[in-house]
């Protein structure tokens, strides 16, 4: 992401540490590219001079019109990268502009990458007159369709609101001239593979335009994807030689489950809670976690995958102000969010992937700054502990909390039981594992279940021709006589005679 502020001085995304260990290296700075004078003043405005690594690989490529495809791991400058690469191609080759017929496509895996991605373009392209325009699920539908049907220079969504706005033919794709796709990885993980390869199917052919692709790794499934649909591409690759931030210290608290909460609650008063990540696995945990954080003088807030967008948006909104001064997330929040002055992220609960440890503590010491990255290790995740040590590359250092972390708390209670008659946990169903959605079991049938009667008093002698184990005969039942037809026609020949002889 790109940091905020000035960037006069290089940054720890920059090359500092190999001057500190002796090896002097000459960063490159912006004014040594072939830039156009609107680009170069979006990076006066954004206070910008120097490239970092990623940057001094990439720009040159992509400024010759080579297609690239980058790794680099997250907060080392890769949207800057692609942004003055795209904004150079359409500055450089102007073309009357068409409605709903974009020239530029980004492609990002989650809603709040998009924004971002949105939010860094318009900083950087402050002044250069180009329109952007971004779509991303859950908010503002009919505005953001309404919004495409104008004049779109840069398109920037997640793939599920662009191929529904597409397959309505709101706008096309034949007009792309730069092609984006951000966290390429991501899109393997979260499925969206299909929906990425529909999408860029349908945009114009790879030697009628310039493709980047950017990922936290090349594996061979984002390489294939890169050869599908590239045009000769570059593979780029800046490894640091830490995974991790440098600025971050790491530590780490084996504990059990139900003591959790309150290492938690102890660890908030000994660092203080000025602006705190909370990182969980599940969506009812970060539920419980608010309401318990809430109910001891914490105030914490939510993002999860069942958030209204809008609601969503305006939580980071007030986290980045610093009037929200907790957030308790899933890993939706772990990538593609740039938010200066994040302290402390504490993980309450171990990622399952190693990865997700690395884009966790990536939040903080950002843009240079120092942070402090805490993990809970409980007998559910503790498993993963091996994993992320062996990407990381060290031992984190770990401990067993101390007699003044466990600090006693108000567990809040159970939530109450919506009109459906389950907890309101934001999906509708009861929150645990194993149950069935909506109304519990026990609640539908104590609603609709009719009263109890009183069992019928058993016959004292079975009807004759019953079965002796009592169950229902399975063949076709005859209409039986009455008593006197049935004796009279026992003897007598003709219809009664004969209807009594069939059974």
């Amino acid at each position: 992401m790109i940091p905020e502020g000035p960037q006069t001085e290089p940054s720890t995304e920059d090359p500092t540490s190999a001057e500190e260990a002796g090896q002097e290296e000459e960063l490159l700075s912006f004014d040594e590219l072939p830039l156009p004078d609107l680009v170069r003043d979006g990076l006066k405005h954004a206070g910008f001079s120097h490239c970092t690594p990623i940057q001094a690989k990439v720009l040159p490529l992509t400024l010759a019109g080579r297609d690239v495809a980058g790794q680099a791991q997250t907060g080392t400058g890769k949207t800057a990268a692609f942004l003055i690469s795209l904004f150079t191609r359409l500055l450089e080759n102007r073309h009357p502009r068409r409605p709903a017929a974009p020239r530029a496509l980004v492609i990002a895996p989650t809603r709040e990458l998009a924004v971002q991605i949105a939010k860094d373009a318009e900083l950087l392209g402050h002044g250069n007159g180009l329109s952007i325009q971004a779509v991303y699920g859950g908010v503002d539908y009919k505005k953001q369709r309404e919004n495409l049907r104008q004049d779109v220079d840069i398109l920037v969504g997640t793939p599920g609101r662009l191929i529904d706005y597409l397959k309505q033919k709101v706008y096309d794709l034949r007009a792309i001239e730069v092609l984006v796709i951000d966290e390429a990885d991501r899109m393997f993980d979260m499925g969206f593979i299909r929906d990425l390869r529909f999408l860029l199917r349908r945009c114009t052919p790879a030697d009628k335009r310039q493709s980047l692709l950017f990922s936290a790794t090349l594996s061979h499934d984002v390489l294939e994807l890169a050869y599908m649909f590239m045009n000769d591409a570059v593979n780029v690759e800046v490894k640091p030689e830490q995974v991790t931030a440098e600025g971050v210290k790491h530590s780490l608290y084996h504990v059990g489950v139900h003591e959790k909460i309150s290492v938690l609650i102890g660890l908030l008063q000994r660092e203080g809670a000025e602006r705190t990540l909370v990182f969980v696995n599940m969506r009812r945990t970060a539920d419980e976690l608010c309401r318990t954080l809430a109910l001891n003088g914490y105030p914490a807030e939510q993002i999860t995958g069942d958030i209204d967008q809008r609601k969503r948006l305006r939580i980071l909104e007030q986290f980045r102000d610093g009037t929200l001064p907790i957030l308790v997330a899933t890993d939706v929040a772990s990538r593609g969010l740039h938010i200066e002055g994040v302290t402390h992220v504490i993980n309450y609960d171990l990622p399952l992937d190693p990865e997700d440890y690395v884009h966790r503590v990536g939040r903080t010491a950002r843009a240079g700054a120092s942070g402090t990255a805490i993990s809970l290790a409980c007998e559910r995740y503790v498993e993963s502990l091996e994993g992320i040590e062996k990407l990381i590359g060290f031992k984190i250092e770990h401990d067993f909390p101390e007699d003044d972390l466990m600090v006693e708390y108000k567990p809040a209670p159970r939530r109450p039981r919506s009109k459906s008659g389950g907890p309101r946990d934001g999906r509708g169903g009861t929150g645990r594992r194993g149950e069935g959605r909506g109304r519990s079991t026990k609640t539908r049938s104590r609603r609709s279940a009719p009263p109890k009667e009183e069992p019928k008093p058993v016959a004292a002698k079975a009807p004759e021709g019953a079965p002796a184990d009592g169950k229902k005969k399975r063949r076709r039942r005859r209409r039986r006589k009455p008593a006197g037809e049935k004796a009279s026609g026992s003897g007598g020949q003709g219809a009664a005679g004969n209807a009594g002889s069939e059974d």
